[in-house]
């Protein structure tokens, strides 16, 4: 999704373990670590939102698809996760009410062996600009007109696609009681009109009873919880935002601006570690985002890798509390025992090491 600028925030780090350097001051030259590093396991941390097993985590990719790269780069974590037996993608739904975002979803999925995974889109969203990664690269051919696509797909626009709120219910409702993990890191149009759903052939609940039976946790890219400052997945659906953060039925665990302002994912990568195809639809679409080299922000997939393996100590968690979405959009956090929302700290080791993991995996071939 589309930030505001990063060089108008500063971090603070809460929390830090002494003797650690805070996350706002950071080493300015990227350092490169072994692979071998990346998969050492640090010490356990207890999260709410530890899993009762260890059975794949069964996991719904909420997305404002082409708003920003972030977001691809996030799914192409997820699908190295899956392959891994770590997570099972059982729908991808859509708040970017565009055209394209479907397709170039589809032909992601479809890229890592996986085309038949189901895709809500958003009707009359709030964004529906056309993104310049989303549309050529789902429409990209092999030759000229009439020729395959480069990317294979079968869903050709996102007008063809099933409406989100009916397919989370319909998703939810095949789930068993308290399994699944929702990833929200575009704005919170499908899931608040989720809260608001009435039965229907799917589930004879309504919608905040469906998600309390079902899903067991919420990891949200939203809000900036270390300086004022109008973050761009609230303030672009504020009502929705509001009514999620007050009325969502389980844990929520945030991962905030400051997160993925602070860990970037290198253009080194995207130049060097997804040669193994000719054409790869991921860096294909970040070349076409911005102007290369660049190194981009990372905040969607920090919210995917804490959904997937909370217990890896890739991050601390604030204490227990609740967030308030202001009417303007600003965000706020509020300490209260037993609170049912939390939000992602990170010091300067965890720094490189969410880094490290977030490149191994982005990069990983499909199996």
């Amino acid at each position: 999704m589309r930030k505001y600028d990063p060089k108008k925030t500063s971090a603070v780090r809460h929390g830090a373990p002494s003797g650690r350097r805070q996350f706002g001051q950071l080493p300015g030259r990227w350092r490169w670590v072994s692979l071998l590093w990346v998969a050492v396991v640090g010490v356990a941390a207890v999260s709410i939102a530890d899993p009762p097993s260890r059975e794949p985590v069964r996991l719904i990719f909420d997305t404002d698809m082409g708003n920003d790269i972030d977001d691809a780069l996030a799914l192409g974590v997820i699908h190295a996760l899956q392959s891994r037996g770590e997570c099972k993608l059982l729908a991808v739904t859509v708040t970017k009410d565009n055209q394209h975002s479907a397709p170039f979803i589809d032909a992601v999925n479809t890229f890592y062996g996986r085309g038949d995974i189901p895709i809500g889109v958003v009707r009359n969203g709030a964004t529906p600009e056309d993104s310049r990664y989303t549309r050529e690269v789902a429409n990209r051919r092999t030759g000229g007109e009439g020729s395959r696509h480069r990317y294979p797909h079968n869903l050709l626009s996102g007008r063809d696609a099933p409406e989100a709120v009916g397919l989370l219910r319909k998703v939810l409702a095949g789930q068993p009681d308290r399994s699944v993990v929702i990833v929200q890191v575009g704005f919170s149009t499908n899931l608040a009109r989720l809260l608001d759903s009435r039965a229907d052939e799917h589930s004879p609940l309504d919608g905040t009873e469906l998600v309390r039976r079902k899903v067991r946790l919420l990891s949200a890219m939203a809000g900036n919880f270390r300086k004022r400052h109008k973050e761009y997945n609230v303030v672009t659906d504020v009502p929705s935002a509001k009514k999620v953060f007050h009325n969502w039925p389980t844990p929520i665990v945030v991962s905030d601006f400051e997160i993925g302002r602070v860990i970037k994912y290198p253009a080194r990568s995207i130049l060097e570690d997804y040669n193994y195809v000719a054409n790869h639809p991921l860096a294909e679409a970040y070349t076409l985002y911005k102007k290369m080299p660049y190194d981009r922000e990372t905040w969607d997939l920090t919210s995917v890798l804490y959904a997937v393996r909370p217990d890896r100590g890739y991050f601390g968690l604030s204490p227990a509390g609740r967030v308030a979405v202001g009417d303007e959009g600003f965000t706020d956090f509020r300490e209260q025992p037993d609170g049912p929302h939390r939000y992602l700290l990170v010091d300067e080791e965890q720094i490189i090491r969410v880094r490290e993991t977030l490149v191994a995996l982005c990069s990983q071939p499909p199996t």
